[in-house]
């Protein structure tokens, strides 16, 4: 019989290698272009939070300025994200996907949803909801 640190250790092992799968052929592809795991965050992030300010961006990331100066910089000069100033207060600048940008988010990201797909069929609707159960409370407060 297994003891509950061996068994803990076993969850541990299982978030790492799933990580590292859903991660492996994004980072293959950012690593073609240069990008690291971060330029996938940021585009993903800004797909789903159309004009929201760097700050916005920084809070849903939980990452520094200094962090996010360097990447944010690159997918801006290599036309994968536009920004524009605020209506209201055009010191605050607005963040936006390119098409360019779009089309990199949709390569990245789609590989990982087909994944989750799949699996999601594989284990059942149940035990789907019972993963996101858990990685809602690993997740705590963060939204997503």
């Amino acid at each position: 019989m297994k003891s509950r640190e061996q068994e803990l250790n076993e969850a541990l092992e299982a978030m790492h290698f799933g990580f590292r799968a859903m991660v492996d052929k994004p980072d293959k592809r950012l690593a073609e272009l240069g990008f690291s795991r971060i330029h996938h965050r940021i585009l993903y992030f800004i797909g789903r939070n159309e004009y929201c300010s760097v700050s916005e961006l920084l809070k849903i990331l939980g990452v520094t300025k200094q962090y996010l100066n360097r990447p944010l910089k690159t997918l801006l000069s290599e036309g994968f994200i536009s920004q524009q100033p605020d209506k209201q207060d055009r010191r605050i600048k607005r963040l936006s996907l390119t098409d360019k940008g779009s089309e990199l988010e949709f390569e990245l990201t789609g590989v990982q949803r087909r994944r989750f797909a799949e699996i999601f069929e594989q284990v059942g609707v149940t035990a789907e909801l019972n993963w996101r159960e858990v990685m809602q409370k690993l997740a705590g407060h963060i939204r997503f």
